[in-house]
């Protein structure tokens, strides 16, 4: 700490999921130390990243393409224990034993320009002057609620998938599920026994996509989200590109009429919600399964977005600031992604710390 109660630090790594984790994981591996060279800085009360906000109902069982944190496998977990607890007990095991000392719970309030080249990060535990950043902060915090006409009226409930909890509380109600991506499927296949009637609504027809999820379908939407952050766009999520995967219990759902997407209504009214072409239904629930959005806010200081509305991203790194990557953004949004992303990340800041040319990215 210098005379001005400012922290000096080499790398400010910010948030403690995968993306997080995998890079605290690389600065250490290449010898970095941390709370010396590093800090982690998370402002979840707990290990486990947004995972340990997921609802109960979410078991591990469930979970899509969980991929293990690099340098320790996750083994031997019952696929019928909530991931929440799965994976949070694997992170804080993650944590201890490569030694991360993550700061929490600490939020950070903004990253602003600095003196010498340097970045100050604010947060509510003091500043750190970093000479670079790896924001890895996901998306929970950033829950997407769309505005529609009446939203206002509606006499009901309506809460987005951050707030889900589990299927029993929706017992008898009528629930309008709105979102085409897994949660919302996910969704409609649990509430489906429990409420009194469902609706599902979708802005665009979901695609269900037939075959295993292969590498070369994984490298095929990764490389369409890149495309997309390389040209300063925000960035869609890798299920948004791929589609659904039809497995048995989503055909039993589309048999039972469980999946039967509707197109978005126009407007909600105090008793549920309405079409154009005069088309009612009754709701006492309107779920909001409508995704999330980059949490980078805490960036906007530095006035890193494009006219496009997003960050232009070269690989991690931000192609107007070689000082800053965001992992876990656009392509690395995946766990596995995640991974590759944190380590990619790690070798540029080195190449950057050391005053070595940062190659360009293919």
């Amino acid at each position: 700490m210098n005379n001005t109660g400012v922290h000096e630090i080499e790398v400010v790594v910010i948030g403690a999921g995968q993306a997080g984790l995998s890079s605290a994981y690389h600065l250490r591996r290449t010898g970095f130390e941390p709370d010396r060279d590093f800090v982690v800085l998370d402002h979840a009360p707990s290990p486990g990243g947004a995972w340990q906000f997921r609802w109960p109902s979410l078991t591990y069982g469930k979970v899509h393409g969980m991929h293990a944190l690099p340098g320790m496998e996750l083994t031997d977990a019952d696929p019928a224990r909530p991931s929440s607890e799965v994976i949070s007990e694997y992170f804080d095991a993650y944590e201890r034993a490569f030694g991360l000392r993550v700061h929490r719970p600490v939020d950070v309030r903004a990253v602003r320009e600095g003196t010498d080249g340097r970045l100050l990060v604010e947060t509510s535990a003091g500043t750190w002057s970093t000479r670079a950043l790896i924001n890895a902060t996901g998306t929970w915090d950033r829950p997407f609620w769309p505005r529609y006409p009446g939203q206002e009226t509606f006499r009901g409930r309506q809460l987005h998938t951050a707030q889900y909890p589990g299927p029993e509380e929706f017992a008898g109600q009528r629930v309008v599920v709105v979102g085409g991506g897994a949660s919302g499927t996910q969704h409609l296949m649990e509430i489906a026994p429990y409420a009194a009637a469902t609706t599902w609504v979708t802005r665009r027809p979901p695609v269900f996509r037939e075959g295993p999820f292969t590498e070369e379908v994984g490298r095929a939407a990764v490389a369409l989200v890149d495309e997309r952050v390389r040209q300063g766009l925000p960035p869609r999520s890798v299920v948004s590109v791929t589609g659904l995967p039809l497995n048995d219990a989503v055909r039993q759902a589309i048999a039972d009429g469980v999946l039967d997407r509707q197109p978005m209504f126009d407007r909600i009214v105090p008793d549920g919600v309405e079409w154009d072409d005069g088309r009612h239904v009754d709701a006492d629930v309107i779920l909001w399964a409508t995704g999330f959005r980059a949490a980078i806010d805490h960036l906007a200081p530095l006035r890193l977005r494009e006219p496009g509305g997003g960050i232009r991203v070269e690989g991690t790194r931000v192609a107007s600031d070689p000082r800053i990557h965001l992992v876990g953004y656009g392509p690395s949004a995946s766990t596995i992604g995640a991974n590759r992303a944190g380590r990619a990340a790690v070798r540029d800041i080195r190449r950057l710390l050391a005053g070595e040319p940062v190659a360009a990215v293919a």
